[in-house]
């Protein structure tokens, strides 16, 4: 048995007549079932494409808001995934509808897919309240396409399943595996520091990405699916199976029978979203000392939720959550291997002293009922706490003069003697300056220096990208130096590694301090303090804020000047102003509020 062993029985749990809603009560009623000439409308159209009344009369209609597009390769399996989902509707008595929604291809789309998060989010939420939707599956797993879903569901509160995309196979190159992302950083190093030819890049580019799949590494994409699953939104054992097994295909059939049967029990995201189980997602984050782009990622869920997570509870947490997952680019391994390992449950398992294990999931089960058998299979991959890669601390928050509203790094992914550093600073104005001048031979800088980069943030940028490896001047690699004390206000892909500090809140561009870091400054990093400080007395510091100029905007019009109007900071989420759920004391309470409006008015 291996980490998809849960697919062979997995079960739709029955639901007793009594606990059944009634077809008049669902929500696409008022579209197909109400007698007046509208509904007539609906009825002849929907005739037009095919169907007869049986196929939806008194059924579930279960929108599947699909991401594939041509240009995005994690997704590229998604038009046979949605086909097999419509399936298992089709099994269990439901009609599904898919829906296209916008594809965020992280590999494709500039500046950053991070800039159109909200957009998808936005997207989802007014498909999902407009039609006939009684319930929906979310086709996501690139990058910022999970959390978008997510947040577009958590907001528009019907009953949502999460079908994650799946990792892709490992790499290859001669006989090596390969991870996407940390190894294109690796060798781009040794390409640029003369220890590998264009031959072999040329080798490396065409083995390292072999099938359909997201990133095969715990970047943000295995980490948001795998929190996803934390959070019980998506089937048990689902989120670590590689894209091209056949699992992941009756899986996808196994999500479409079961979202029929939580649109009969109105089993929606504010029935299973509790602050336990945001703790539990964060705390799956830590052991797999995953994305630090899960930090942004997890706050927006929250607080669409309706509940108040902070960095000082990521913080709070990963002080005691041992990292459990031999995974690059913080361990060895790669998600194929992690799903032959036992996949998510397993780790889950070793992690059960800490979760809150009564949480509930579209499952129908509590996190604790679904991992109770499960296994770990090598031990090398998936560790016990006594074994683990790092005792604590997969992320780490810090904070001090340059980051008072905190910043973010990955302590396992960066070499040990740089976590506690001091060193002057060599500052890049903006990513065009640093394209320019990081392998200039005049450029002043050695192993012990502080690359900072300014004005890449939410609105610096804009849109937050993943900036942050800030790369290694060519005259150290060459001097064999691989990791530096780097820091920005930007992003990291969660596939990088390195001693970089990410997500310095408030950002330069709106006159945080670190807009006012210069050539020369003395920066402190102490991670196990948890500090982050520029050595300049507090006149100083008042001084060059003084003298500081606010930049124009960077959009004048469409979609940007909105981003720009209503955007947030990374320690709040990255979420629009106007989108957030109010924090309330309960979810029951959460639930009401949101239920409230969320029905669009017909007419």
């Amino acid at each position: 048995m291996i980490g998809g062993s849960l697919l062979l029985k997995s079960q739709v749990p029955k639901l007793s007549k009594a606990n059944r809603k009634k077809p008049e009560e669902l929500r696409s009623h008022r579209w197909y079932g109400v007698k007046d000439m509208r509904s007539f409308a609906h009825r002849s159209r929907t005739a037009q494409m095919g169907y007869t009344r049986s196929d939806y009369a008194g059924k579930p209609v279960i929108a599947i808001i699909n991401t594939w597009s041509d240009i995005n390769p994690c997704h590229s399996h998604f038009r046979q995934r949605a086909e097999e989902v419509k399936r298992g509707i089709w099994q269990a008595g439901g009609f599904p509808v898919e829906m296209p929604a916008m594809s965020l291809s992280e590999p494709f789309q500039k500046p950053t897919t991070m800039l159109y998060r909200n957009l998808l989010a936005m997207e989802t939420e007014e498909l999902l309240r407009s039609y006939p939707a009684d319930a929906c599956v979310l086709m996501g797993g690139c990058d910022k396409t999970t959390p978008a879903l997510l947040m577009g569901a958590i907001s528009m509160n019907i009953p949502a399943i999460f079908l994650p995309a799946g990792p892709m196979l490992r790499g290859d190159y001669r006989g090596q595996f390969l991870g996407s992302g940390s190894d294109v950083w690796k060798y781009w190093d040794e390409l640029r520091a003369g220890n590998i030819t264009e031959a072999d890049w040329g080798e490396i580019e065409d083995g390292i990405a072999r099938s359909a799949g997201h990133c095969m590494t715990m970047g943000t994409a295995s980490t948001m699916t795998s929190t996803v699953e934390a959070l019980g939104l998506c089937l048990s054992g689902y989120a670590s199976i590689p894209a091209p097994d056949s699992r992941h295909a009756q899986m996808a059939t196994l999500t479409g029978r079961r979202i029929v049967e939580m649109a009969w029990e109105d089993l929606k995201p504010s029935d299973i979203l509790t602050a336990g189980s945001f703790d539990n997602a964060v705390m799956t984050t830590l052991a797999l000392s995953g994305s630090t782009n899960a930090a942004v990622h997890l706050i927006a869920l929250a607080k669409r939720a309706g509940f108040g997570l902070t960095l000082e509870r990521f913080d709070e947490l990963a002080r005691k959550i041992p990292v459990l997952a031999n995974i690059r680019p913080s361990g060895k391994y790669l998600m194929e291997d992690f799903f032959y390992a036992g996949g998510l449950r397993a780790l889950l398992k070793q992690l059960t002293g800490f979760l809150s294990l009564a949480e509930q999931t579209v499952d129908g089960k509590t996190i604790g009922e679904l991992i109770a058998d499960a296994k770990v299979f090598n031990d090398d991959v998936i560790r016990s706490a006594d074994k683990a890669l790092v005792k604590s601390d997969g992320l780490a928050i810090l904070k001090g003069n340059l980051a008072p509203d905190g910043a973010v790094i990955k302590p396992p992914a960066a070499e040990a003697h740089l976590l506690k550093h001091t060193g002057k600073a060599v500052v890049f104005k903006n990513y065009d300056d640093l394209s320019a001048r990081i392998d200039s031979a005049d450029l002043e800088i050695d192993a012990n220096s502080v690359i900072v980069l300014q004005n890449a943030g939410p609105q610096g940028a804009p849109g937050m990208p993943e900036w942050g490896q800030l790369p290694i001047p060519k005259k150290l690699l060459e001097q064999g130096v691989r990791d530096m004390v780097r820091i920005s206000d930007a992003r990291m892909s969660g596939t990088s590694y390195g001693a970089c500090v990410l997500h310095v809140t408030p950002e330069a561009y709106i006159g945080g301090p670190l807009a006012f870091v210069q050539d020369g400054d003395l920066i402190e990093l102490d991670v196990p303090a948890r500090k982050l400080n520029v050595l300049i007395s507090d006149a100083e510091m008042a001084k060059r804020k003084a003298a500081w100029v606010a930049p124009a905007p960077k959009f004048e019009r469409g979609f940007g000047k909105i981003y720009l109007q209503h955007i947030q900071q990374a320690n709040n989420g990255c979420d629009f102003d106007f989108l957030e759920t109010q924090v309330h004391a309960s979810n029951a309470e959460n639930s009401q509020k949101r239920s409230k409006g969320s029905e669009p008015e017909i007419h």
